[in-house]
């Protein structure tokens, strides 16, 4: 099943895109089943370029075509080689066959057709990406995740939180009319944030066009605006409590998100509770995550309430991370976060040390010439904690699953409020060539007791839904409300509490920030 993706560069017509998410919801259009029918179409057999040929991805490597419009974004430091689209899909297919965790199930697919050979500059991109999800997510089973994303974008997004948009989490109800669409998050000083637009707000019409348009010039309104593939103003209105709103104008921009924009100290049943809101693994989280780890512990709090349900995943050392400052060194100590388990071909890298991510205990204090190195680093503080409750939800995925795993493989009690996650065992590094990063599923994760078999998600303690009718961080709403009855008494609170009637939905995010990633070259961080 295909994987949507926004529309960054797109690899399917603008038309379809808000047909595409229900692929991810369980469901699919008939226009996108047709869509997804077309990119998956195979060639009769292997090609003389197939796999193992001769001496792998390496020969390959860097050869970009002169219409490739990311090639001047390479990792490699260096002006690319000048080669071709048939070249850099030659370097896919090797690499694909080397590192990917089910290389034995890709299915035959002739590179020379042409859905993957336009290499202008406006197909190029199309081209090789349809090419890569047809050898991975659109061709094999196992596989919901796996993407290519352009390098220097990459970069941006995971190093410091910043990609394209207002700052919202947008909540999908209904992709298909009537159409449901809903603010989830809205990032603290972000556009949104600054015209009022708040948690629960309903979209009614954007930039003229209601939200329930089926023309092909709305579809393409709507994409436009609600997923912005270049910065500018959009006129949206919103619906608040059933009434609408006087119309706002967003701008659409490079934004940084705030990865732990809430953490609090509440007063439940006599006791000091903390709440933290963490939504996203990327490396500005770091100091985030041990500061409010540390006011915690210097206000007594006796546990904790982790809001996850928006957090889709991440690098992985930021949830070994988190999981040791809950649990302590006591719990932790010799004990692995995660081991990685790659292909039968890796054989180095399964009995490598870089297979085992350990419990992280040391704060990185950034190399001011390069993220992803320390200068220095300090102890992170501990809580010490033999329980700790979780709100989460389906999109709750990768890294964030890889906390709550690792905790439960030291025998830290992980209260699940909310709904089921979304059931992502595995991971991967981002491999450019050519200015475009490629991430193929490398690894699936166990915890210190072996376990890591979650690909259907981890099932709640208490069953939550969602509630949009109070702000993230308000002890009256719906899921944090649960997790402080369930601490307090032991029991998950009556079905009238837990709104199992709200819409089932996901919040809208791209695979680049639904998945769980290592560093470049694992052991890039000094631990």
């Amino acid at each position: 099943m295909a994987v949507w993706k926004p529309p960054l560069p797109m690899t399917t017509s603008t038309l379809t895109l808000l047909h595409r998410p229900l692929a991810r919801l369980g469901a699919m259009s008939s226009a996108a089943a047709a869509v997804l029918a077309l990119l998956s179409a195979c060639g009769p057999g292997h090609v003389p370029d197939a796999p193992g040929a001769s001496g792998g991805s390496i020969q390959y490597e860097q050869q970009c075509s002169l219409s490739n419009p990311y090639r001047a974004d390479s990792d490699d430091g260096t002006t690319p080689d000048a080669g071709s689209l048939t070249i850099e899909k030659q370097w896919v297919r090797e690499y694909v066959d080397e590192a990917y965790l089910w290389y034995s199930k890709v299915p035959s697919v002739l590179p020379t057709q042409p859905e993957y050979s336009d290499e202008s500059a406006a197909g190029f991109y199309p081209s090789i990406d349809t090419y890569f999800s047809d050898l991975t997510v659109n061709g094999v089973t196992e596989d919901r995740f796996s993407f290519t994303y352009p390098t220097k974008q990459w970069n941006d997004l995971s190093q410091s939180g910043v990609s394209l948009g207002y700052g919202i989490d947008f909540f999908i109800g209904s992709t298909l009319p009537p159409r449901v669409f809903r603010i989830a998050y809205v990032d603290p000083q972000s556009p949104a944030a600054l015209t009022g637009v708040s948690r629960g707000d309903t979209v009614v019409s954007v930039d003229g066009v209601s939200v329930d348009d089926t023309t092909t010039q709305g579809i393409n309104a709507l994409n436009a605006a609600l997923f912005p593939s270049a910065s500018g103003p959009h006129s949206f209105v919103f619906s608040r409590n059933g009434v609408n709103q006087a119309a706002v104008t967003l701008t659409a921009d490079s934004i940084a998100t705030t990865p732990v924009p809430i953490s609090r100290v509440l007063t439940s049943n006599g006791s000091k509770v903390g709440y933290m809101l963490f939504n996203e693994h990327v490396l500005t989280a770091e100091s985030q995550l041990s500061d409010a780890i540390t006011s915690f512990k210097t206000q007594g709090v006796t546990d904790l309430v982790l809001d996850l349900r928006y957090n889709s995943g991440g690098y992985l050392f930021l949830a070994s991370q988190l999981a040791y400052m809950v649990a302590g060194d006591a719990r932790t100590k010799d004990k692995t976060f995660e081991r990685l388990q790659y292909n039968d071909k890796r054989v180095t890298d399964n009995d490598s040390a870089n297979a085992i991510t350990p419990f992280f205990n040391t704060l990185c204090l950034p190399d001011p010439n390069n993220a992803f190195n320390c200068a220095s680093s300090t102890a992170l503080p501990v809580l010490n904690l033999a329980r700790v409750w979780v709100l989460s939800s389906a999109d709750t995925c990768s890294a964030s699953e890889a906390v709550v795993n690792g905790l439960r493989g030291v025998d830290v009690q992980v209260n699940i409020i909310g709904g089921t996650t979304c059931g992502k065992p595995y991971g991967f590094t981002a491999k450019d060539n050519c200015g475009i990063s490629y991430f193929p599923i490398e690894f699936q994760g166990v915890n210190a007791k072996g376990f890591g078999d979650y690909a259907n998600g981890f099932t709640p303690t208490c069953q939550v839904a969602d509630d949009f009718g109070h702000e993230l961080g308000d002890s009256a709403e719906g899921m944090l409300a649960a997790a402080l009855s369930h601490r307090n008494t032991g029991q998950c609170p009556s079905a009238g509490l837990t709104k199992t009637s709200a819409p089932i939905g996901r919040i809208l995010k791209g695979p680049e920030r639904s998945n769980k990633f290592l560093l470049p070259g694992k052991g890039a961080r000094l631990h």
